[in-house]
């Protein structure tokens, strides 16, 4: 039901520079084969930091809504947006790319990192989808009888989406050797 697109891509130097790690610091660890992407310590944490985030920031544009003020529900949801597609960002380009090619030879891991990324992208879209639908809400009375339903079914997804990144995905990117 959520889905992200990004379209940036890590070929420049500079790319791969400011991939080295979420801090900005050189990465320990080496690259993943076939990239110039280094594991990073700290990547895990900022992720899960950055899930902490998004719930947040989810949880208040639900008490937003609830309290009628929809605009704050409104610019709870642009803040989302903002937050969300930062965080695919970082998850596309330093977490799925260093995993594909970490695990290439481990077909099932790989194939679990791949169902992963794909699910993902569904979600984003869909995700995208709603906060496009709604980014006007305190102006269209006409969107406020579905949003606390869709808000919800977002908010499900996302919930469960953390928790299978969190115990499945994310042990498995460890240090290149």
């Amino acid at each position: 039901m959520l889905k992200f697109l990004f379209g940036k891509k890590s070929g420049s130097r500079q790319a791969t520079a400011d991939a080295a790690s979420p801090s900005g610091q050189p990465a320990v660890g080496g690259s993943a084969p076939g990239t110039a992407i280094n594991y990073s310590a700290e990547l895990v944490e900022k992720l899960k930091s950055d899930h902490v985030q998004l719930v947040s920031r989810f949880e208040a544009i639900r008490r937003a809504f609830a309290a009628r003020d929809y605009a704050a529900a409104a610019a709870g949801l642009e803040a989302f947006r903002a937050a969300i597609q930062a965080h695919l960002l970082l998850e596309n380009v330093r977490l799925y790319i260093y995993l594909e090619h970490q695990l290439a030879q481990d077909r099932a891991s790989f194939e679990l990192i791949h169902e992963f990324r794909r699910e993902m992208d569904g979600i984003g879209k869909a995700v995208m989808g709603f906060l496009d639908k709604y980014r006007r809400i305190e102006a269209d009375p006409r969107l406020l009888p579905a949003f606390a339903e869709e808000l919800d079914a977002v908010g499900a997804v996302l919930v469960s989406r953390i928790e299978r990144e969190e115990a499945t995905l994310y042990p498995l990117y460890l240090p290149a050797y």
